[in-house]
């Protein structure tokens, strides 16, 4: 099985994600890059991530209008990403015209709820119904747009594996038993997870925050094996 484990990789600086990265390598599937390198470094760094071999996941979690989010998705196309985010509150025409601009090998996923956010924090922005409720209806505007998946919880990975089975279905929010939730709010542990039919765990803290992430990583990826 490949490894299905994208390291979430947030820091600001070159040598720091180099350095992390080839302690890891072995161990992980991928990297996730997300805005605090991206904004840092810009594409010049995620083109030097993308030199060290790993599939690169691009998480910017684009959201604008149509032609500004398929601008930006050109503007990325010599990067190649792996996997990219737009978010799912865009609409049908945004997400549309993401898959359209953005490379054909690049699987374009669009982030449906975050993690970060329960039942009570929706319902305090108008959201009616749970969490899951809101995750369905977002996955069904962003199957109907022709993108190749969704970011979403561990909590709705089984109920949109059943739903829509070919979905690359990328899940953060993934906890070994015994680390720290943080400001995570709807986690599981990486085998539950995968068991669910997650297709990428993203995975940053419980080896990034290591005493040694090489350790960390390893012990995950054998968990899975």
């Amino acid at each position: 099985m490949t490894n299905p484990v994208f390291v979430a990789v947030d820091t600001p600086t070159l040598d720091g994600a180099r350095a992390l990265l080839s302690a890891v390598a072995p161990h992980v599937g991928g990297v996730k890059l997300g805005l605090e390198f991206f904004c840092a470094q810009g594409p010049a760094g995620v083109a030097a991530i993308a030199a060290l071999g790993l599939p690169v996941f691009l998480d910017l979690k684009l959201h604008d209008i149509p032609n500004t989010v398929a601008g930006a998705l050109h503007s990325l196309g010599p990067l190649a990403p792996a996997i990219v985010t737009v978010h799912a509150g865009g609409g049908h025409a945004m997400l549309a015209a993401a898959r359209a601009a953005a490379p054909t090998a690049t699987k374009v996923v669009a982030v449906t709820v975050l993690t970060s956010l329960d039942d009570d924090d929706l319902a305090a922005m108008g959201v009616a119904g749970t969490s899951g409720a809101q995750v369905a209806r977002l996955a069904g505007v962003v199957r109907g747009a022709g993108l190749d998946g969704v970011v979403a919880s561990p909590h709705e990975t089984a109920a949109l594996r059943a739903a829509w089975p070919e979905a690359l279905l990328v899940i953060p929010g993934v906890r070994p038993e015994g680390s720290a939730v943080g400001d995570q709010k709807r986690v599981m542990t990486p085998q539950a997870a995968l068991a669910a039919g997650a297709s990428v765990l993203v995975i940053g803290r419980p080896i990034t925050a290591a005493s040694d992430p090489a350790a960390a990583a390893a012990a995950i990826a054998r968990s899975l094996a």
